[in-house]
């Protein structure tokens, strides 16, 4: 009696863990829109856990990036590795089930035919069913995830073309007021029309590629101090500051660039799980300091950017469209340990490191070396 209980208590856990990992796999490789999955999320999570674990050990910033470079494509592997650990312990719970035999034997079996080497089986109607399974099993499973990875790996690349780019523009790691300042240095303001136009476009296919594919958030830049996240906090950041004192000279694709920008951060929250509020007041308080927002001013006002506001007057407005997106940015950057570049939250496993942005030496024939002087912070 007791050993026919624990048969059906058996068959019953397999039958639960078939179905949990068909889902899961249904749901992270086949449907085309991301959706908050149990078994992927934990998977993931326990990855990301070990590597902090080991990320404390490391003593340079550099070293710790070179350990969460490996989060992503071994999240993937965990992935794989536990979808078919869950069918390989389901089927055979199920095949103990049928056979009433041994558990060893039914393990055996199924790993046999899940793994396709046809070393074991037993030519009883049921059994056959359920080696027939776990066969087509193993073979889809494998093949979808070998499908998925060029799918995952091309989005990757389209993400990080333009990311590189912004190198020359923002600094290294990425900073919002250091693109307005690098363009009036070189007096190409007028592209900023095309700047934010390309990054509406980018913030578009990101939040299609990493809605659909969540695993891409985890997937760092091949440069340690470039990111996908401060890339677009820093684009975001010169639009509000160029909207913030400038209202009338900034192009309208600065507003269709933030726009997008933050509809993509919103639409990455709700597949990873991150909670925001959908309908925030130019008046709620920013997790951005005043004081830190006069230090980039005092960049804009060192590159000689012009400003036809007031720090006084330009502060609310600028409040107003960084409270769209800036919880957002802050936690998917602390969720994926971003390089620690001003205006972009504290990382509380980088112990209060915080990057300033590289900087170039303007070298000129002659052996003359140019620097800026940054001027005192002007409000009047």
């Amino acid at each position: 009696m007791v050993g026919e209980v624990l048969l059906w208590l058996g068959g019953g856990l397999g039958l639960a863990m078939v179905l949990t990992a068909s889902v899961s796999v249904f749901q992270v490789l086949v449907v085309p829109r991301g959706r908050p999955n149990w078994l992927a999320a934990r998977i993931a999570g326990f990855v990301q856990a070990l590597f902090h674990i080991a990320v404390k050990r490391a003593k340079t910033y550099e070293a710790k990036d070179r350990l969460l470079a490996q989060v992503g494509p071994l999240t993937l592997l965990f992935m794989l590795l536990a979808w078919l650990f869950a069918f390989h312990i389901g089927y055979s719970l199920l095949l103990w089930l049928v056979t009433g035999g041994g558990l060893w034997g039914a393990v055996r079996e199924i790993g046999s035919s899940l793994f396709t080497l046809g070393f074991a089986s037993r030519a009883t109607p049921g059994v056959t069913v359920l080696d027939f399974f776990a066969a087509v099993t193993g073979l889809v499973v494998v093949a979808l995830q070998i499908a998925y990875l060029p799918v995952l790996y091309s989005a990757f690349s389209r993400r990080e073309v333009l990311v590189t780019t912004l190198q020359s523009r923002a600094g290294s790691p990425a900073w919002g007021p250091e693109i307005l300042a690098r363009h009036q240095l070189v007096d190409i303001v007028d592209n900023l029309r095309l700047f934010y136009a390309e990054w509406e476009t980018w913030a578009a296919e990101v939040a299609e590629s990493h809605s659909n594919y969540p695993i891409l958030v985890l997937f760092r830049s091949p440069h340690h101090l470039r990111s996908w996240v401060l890339a677009l906090l820093s684009v975001l950041d010169s639009a509000a500051l160029y909207h913030a004192f400038n209202p009338d000279e900034a192009p309208s694709e600065t507003r269709l660039c933030l726009r997008m920008g933050f509809t993509a951060l919103r639409d990455i929250a709700d597949v990873v799980g991150l909670p925001y509020d959908p309908d925030p007041t130019p008046e709620d308080a920013l997790q951005l300091s005043y004081e830190d927002f006069l230090q980039g001013v005092r960049r804009l006002e060192g590159a000689g950017f012009p400003m036809s506001r007031t720090v006084e007057e330009a502060w609310p407005h600028f409040r107003g469209w960084r409270i769209n997106y800036e919880g957002i940015a802050y936690a998917l950057a602390e969720r994926v340990v971003a390089p620690p570049a001003p205006w972009s939250g504290a990382r509380t496993r980088l112990a209060g490191l915080e990057i300033e942005p590289y900087r170039p030496v303007d070298r000129r024939p002659g052996g003359d070396v140019r620097h800026i002087e940054v001027p005192p912070l002007s409000t009047e």
